[in-house]
């Protein structure tokens, strides 16, 4: 299976050591880009849970910046050390509880040996013990607790600390503290010995009024700032002088009684000051000090990133972003930064400027549309030629997405609207739809009413560019139905004819007029009219759906079937009523079938027979999407499992992928998934222009089905492979594989050049080809190699006699 779609953005990422490489947590393994490209490079693959926590080994000194060493944290309860230029696992610990966060301070504080001697390596993890005792309540089984990585266990029963639910740990970069938050409070340690098991660890507390969302600490002062849910950003400094700043035990009495010289500190807490900011209008979800500890950058929802100057509390801005942010990080090159964003993607920008330099695009996140709008499907469509799936998103476009490449392709601006996170929804797309060659496509929107004044319905009509599914407008038909919403859109074989039914009790087909416009560059131009209008009984039309050679247009007219000849717009047939209305028609290929999926109080699945224009078979299921191969008799069907049904048979899961042979009511396969609710289904082609090789035990497949969950995430198997297999693919060297070749089982020179080519002492010698100086050569001195170059001296003469004409001596 391949698998992709995952989301970028559930754990912080992390700069490799020179900065080339981002390792980002994707789902239960770490995706590891280039930042040069964007592009990934590959991927440690061991986890069996969500990854957690990413932390890369600092160099010890600066000629150990080349190594890639860094260790991942996971919920399946292990922390595993990895070498990620090979990729390679090194070592795996199991502390048997999931692990929610992990920081190591003492890469940052203490060196690995010190006086000769091997010093032992600790993390500090936020866990969940999930030993069930009479006595432990649930709210004491989130723990804070030690692990020895070099033993490989936890330390002993040393608990640090315990709360309601898993909180993130976040460490200084001097790696002296590490801290969380809980409700209103700070909780801070800083341990006296990082190489000790029994090192004594100190805790202090800070107390807020509203609930804190983020924390930071300063690189070299003892300051902490952090955020909370109503946009303020608190700084504390000089926190722990008095529990912190002790010597052999005790503590410096004269610090203990000054409490009139502690302005904004509230009670008695262990801090000189504290000082408020406010500018977030909601909350505070980005805090990051800058490396020298000059600026403090913050960002929340709004989706603008806030640059505040320390000293005197001035700020300018990054807008425009697009989306709430999550992470901020620095790399070591002081002019690198990456910032997540709650749109799954990551910009990684230049500094100190903040320009984008390149994006990390992933799948967007599903859109959250009203109630009254969710039985208008998933705004999902494939393009079953190239292996790209179109997705709605939140900021009224349609994102391309590569299936195969897992990334991002294109982005098309649906509707013209200056979006900005937080905003209320003001216009759904409510259909996507595709041409069978992915040339052209066509959406639905709704605008929606203000206070009832101002509802509006377009249908859209787009064309394809000539690269990366760059689509351009070609016509818009406000109101193609009257003031009734548009309930499918479906495109002819042919991709020259298009119908749309309504929940006004019509259907149109559209028809596309070619005509070539001869300007400098002849150019064609695509345009959509109304070629028929059909009704039946002034039913709602719910569904529709074209035969495989477009001769036959099946529109469901509520709870029947309707069948016309769209060219010339003749009813032809009206097939058995379904108890509920039909939400979605298939033709399953070249076969006389046809599918039919109703939704409601009694859903149904039922498969007519257009020859006999009967019911060949039927099943009471709950059908979330129907889909059918183009050259094949079968189709693949998404089913809603029942609750009851969710706890007995399928233990945890919530849907099926049935495949079907149409003339068989027996499945040939089932699949149970996850997250079937607002799910997809669709049938891909193998394409050879860009992949090289697919194949499942040697063998290569002619079509994959991709299955697409409620949050995005896809997966691309066999269908007709029953053990459902893992599908190999060798894609083509890209521009990432290009900028890190090498780096896969190469060391030294061959790393960073490659290979050497083979003496080939049969190779004919090229032929000697005769030169001769040149009279004029500040002509050709600077062509060529600059460390060819001849010496400073001859480049003056050569170049001021270039500047002169040389003037002949004649005989008097």
């Amino acid at each position: 299976m391949m698998r992709g779609g995952r989301s970028l953005v559930s754990s912080s990422p992390a700069f490799s050591n020179d900065a080339k490489k981002l390792l980002v947590c994707t789902s239960n393994t770490v995706s590891v880009f280039s930042t040069v490209t964007g592009l990934q490079i590959t991927s440690l693959e061991g986890h069996t849970a969500l990854v957690t926590s990413v932390i890369v080994v600092p160099p010890s000194n600066p000629a150990a910046k080349v190594l890639c060493y860094c260790w991942t944290a996971s919920l399946d309860g292990t922390i595993r050390y990895w070498d990620f230029s090979l990729p390679e696992l090194m070592k795996t610990i199991d502390i048997r509880m999931p692990i929610f966060s992990m920081v190591i301070p003492s890469f940052l504080d203490v060196p690995a040996e010190e006086n000769g001697k091997h010093q032992d390596l600790f993390a500090y993890v936020s866990i969940e013990d999930t030993k069930e005792t009479q006595e432990k309540t649930k709210a004491s089984r989130r723990q804070i607790r030690k692990c020895n990585l070099s033993k490989s266990r936890l330390v002993g029963k040393l608990i640090l600390g315990e709360t309601r639910k898993p909180e993130v740990l976040t460490v200084s970069p001097s790696g002296k503290f590490f801290g969380i938050r809980n409700k209103c409070k700070l909780h801070i340690w800083k341990v006296l010995d990082q190489g000790s098991e029994r090192a004594a660890v100190r805790k202090i507390t800070l107390h807020h009024t509203k609930k804190i969302t983020v924390i930071a600490f300063h690189p070299t002062q003892r300051i902490i700032a952090a955020g909370d849910v109503t946009g303020r950003i608190l700084t504390w400094r000089g926190f722990g002088n008095r529990a912190f700043a002790a010597s052999n035990g005790v503590a410096d009495q004269k610090l203990i009684n000054v409490q009139e010289d502690k302005p904004g500190v509230r009670d008695n807490d262990d801090a000189d000051s504290c000082s408020t900011w406010h500018w977030h209008s909601a909350e505070v979800n980005v805090l990051s000090f800058s490396s020298d500890g000059s600026y403090l950058y913050s960002g929340g929802k709004e989706g603008v990133l806030v640059v505040w100057q320390l000293d005197t509390g001035k700020k300018k801005f990054l807008p425009r972003i697009g989306s709430p942010l999550l992470y901020f990080i620095d790399s070591p090159d002081p002019t690198l930064s990456s910032i997540s964003c709650a749109d799954n993607q990551i910009h990684l920008l230049k500094m100190p400027s903040m320009g984008i330099l390149k994006t990390i695009s992933g799948i967007k996140a599903p859109c959250c549309y009203p109630d009254m709008y969710e039985g208008l499907g998933n705004g999902i469509a494939f393009d079953q030629t190239a292996g790209l799936v179109a997705v709605r998103t939140e900021n009224y476009c349609i994102q391309f997405y590569s299936l195969f490449d897992d990334r991002g392709v294109s982005e098309v601006q649906v509707c013209e609207r200056n979006h900005q996170p937080g905003d209320d929804v003001t216009v759904i797309v409510t259909s996507v739809a595709l041409s069978i060659d992915g040339s052209l496509m066509s959406t639905s929107e709704v605008k929606l009413a203000e206070e009832g004044i101002g509802g509006l319905v377009c249908l859209k009509f787009w064309e394809a560019g000539s690269q990366n599914k760059e689509f351009s407008l070609s016509t818009i038909v406000y109101e193609p139905h009257r003031d009734a919403g548009v309930s499918a859109v479906k495109f002819h074989p042919s991709g020259n004819m298009v119908v749309s039914s309504s929940f006004g009790g019509d259907f149109k087909v559209w028809k596309c007029n070619h005509d070539v416009i001869q300007n400098d560059q002849m150019r064609q131009n695509f345009s959509w009219t109304c070629h028929a209008v059909g009704s039946y009984k002034k039913k709602p039309m719910t569904a529709a759906a074209f035969s495989a050679d477009g001769s036959v247009l099946a529109v469901a007219a509520e709870t029947l079937i309707t069948l016309w000849n769209p060219y010339k717009n003749v009813l032809l047939a009206v097939l058995g009523e379904t108890l509920t209305p039909i939400a979605n028609l298939s033709f399953v290929g070249k076969s006389d079938n046809l599918v039919a999926a109703s939704c409601g109080s009694n859903p149904q699945l039922s498969v007519w027979n257009m020859s006999k224009l009967s019911l060949s078979w039927s099943y009471k299921l709950h059908i979330e999407v129907v889909a059918s191969a183009i050259d094949l008799s079968s189709f693949a069907a998404l089913v809603l499992l029942p609750e009851s049904s969710k706890k007995t048979t399928f233990k945890g899961m919530d849907g099926v992928i049935l495949l079907f042979n149409a003339t068989d009511p027996v499945p040939t396969v089932i699949w149970s998934v996850r997250k079937a609710k607002g799910g997809a289904l669709g049938f891909v082609q193998v394409n050879p222009s860009s992949v090289e090789e697919i194949s499942i035990d040697g063998k290569a497949p002619k079509v994959l089905l991709a299955y697409m969950n409620g949050d995005h995430e896809y997966v691309l198997f066999d269908p007709y492979c029953k053990d459902a297999r893992e599908v190999s693919i060798s894609q083509k060297e890209g521009l990432a594989a290009h900028d890190h070749k090498g780096q896969a089982g190469q060391y030294g020179y061959a790393s960073i050049y490659g290979k050497l080519p083979e003496f080939d002492r049969k190779r004919p010698e090229a032929p000697w080809v005769p030169s001769f100086p040149s009279d004029r050569p500040w002509e050709t001195i600077f062509s060529g190699s600059s460390h060819n170059l001849p010496p400073l001296t001859k480049l003056c003469s050569a170049f001021l006699e270039s500047l002169l004409e040389k003037r002949t001596s004649a005989a008097e």
